[in-house]
């Protein structure tokens, strides 16, 4: 007589059934969490066009009382950054974020919630690609010294200088001697720079091993992220042991005074970015500025001005 094949599900022991479901979960939480960072902007706009409607619907598998505070907050915290930024440009300051942290410890995420509603032209992104040939023959700062701010403006380094204290280090493409030239310049480069008047802030965005890898495996599996795991981001997954004592001894040895580093705990990417948001503006003592009010001017009409047609030819296809 023919036989049932067996039930996968019931053939896999309890403690792997329970620990599968808490992966999809993970998983699950993670993809809404994305969906999320998709609906910042538009959560806002809907609810600024639209006096008294309902919030824009959220995942009922959260807790959306949870999830709506953190949307209020995170807009506080950008108008906040708002008057920073009008600081910033009325006075001329000068000041210098560097985020570093592991791979996929959140610090782009939290760049992106920082310069999202700021001018680009005063809050600039730096993350520079690997240095060139020409580059590595050059002063090792001097790749970084092209993008410190001027006045009026606020400049956050994807990753920094520090790279030689990390990936370089761990990947051997420093030597033993430019790592020690490293930590006995870094500190008198920094206190140079705040001696000029520039304001240097330091962030380690600090994850678990465990967190890490679920976060690769993520993007591992989706196609709209694959491309942000590189071969190197694989390599250092390998070396985590590795990473873990050349953090200790770059903040060891180069907390100073002038330039201390703040350590963000990361696992929970949402708090990060709104911890590490309100710490960036207490460390500034920014105010606001106040504006003229602005007076929309009256367009002007001629009677020989006539609007010509677009020819049909350029137009895009109006296929929505």
């Amino acid at each position: 007589m023919p036989t049932t094949p067996p039930n996968p599900a019931r053939a896999m022991p309890k403690k792997d059934r329970i620990r599968d479901d808490k992966l999809i979960q993970r998983v699950h939480q993670e993809l809404i969490d994305d969906y999320d960072e998709e609906l910042e902007l538009e959560r806002e706009d809907w609810e600024a066009s639209q006096p008294g409607a309902k919030p824009l619907p959220l995942h009922h598998d959260r807790d959306q009382a949870e999830r709506n505070q953190y949307f209020k907050e995170l807009f506080r915290l950008q108008g906040e950054l708002v008057k920073m930024h009008d600081w910033i440009v009325e006075t001329g300051y000068r000041l210098i974020i560097l985020f570093e942290g592991r791979d996929a410890a959140g610090k782009g995420g939290v760049i992106k919630r920082i310069t999202q509603r700021l001018n680009p032209r005063v809050a600039r992104v730096a993350a520079l690609p690997a240095p060139t040939d020409r580059e590595k023959s050059q002063w090792y700062f001097q790749r970084y010294v092209a993008h410190l701010p001027a006045a009026g403006e606020m400049v956050l380094f994807d990753r920094s200088w520090y790279n030689r204290a990390g990936v370089e280090r761990v990947m051997g493409f420093c030597t033993d001697a430019e790592y020690e030239e490293f930590f006995r310049s870094t500190p008198e480069f920094e206190k140079m720079l705040v001696r000029s008047g520039v304001r240097v802030i330091k962030y380690w965005f600090s994850i678990t091993d465990e967190e890490q890898e679920f976060r690769f495996r993520c993007r591992i599996n989706d196609p709209l992220k694959q491309w942000k795991l590189s071969p190197m981001d694989l390599e250092s997954r390998r070396r985590w042991e590795l990473y873990t004592k050349a953090k200790e001894v770059m903040l060891q040895r180069t907390h100073i005074v002038e330039a201390p580093w703040w350590v963000v705990p990361a696992v929970n990417k949402k708090k990060a970015r709104l911890n590490c948001i309100h710490h960036l503006l207490s460390q500034v003592p920014y105010r606001e500025v106040a504006h003229e009010p602005i007076d929309l001017p009256p367009r002007e009409y001629h009677a020989d001005y006539t609007r010509g047609p677009v020819p049909g030819e350029i137009l895009i296809p109006q296929v929505y």
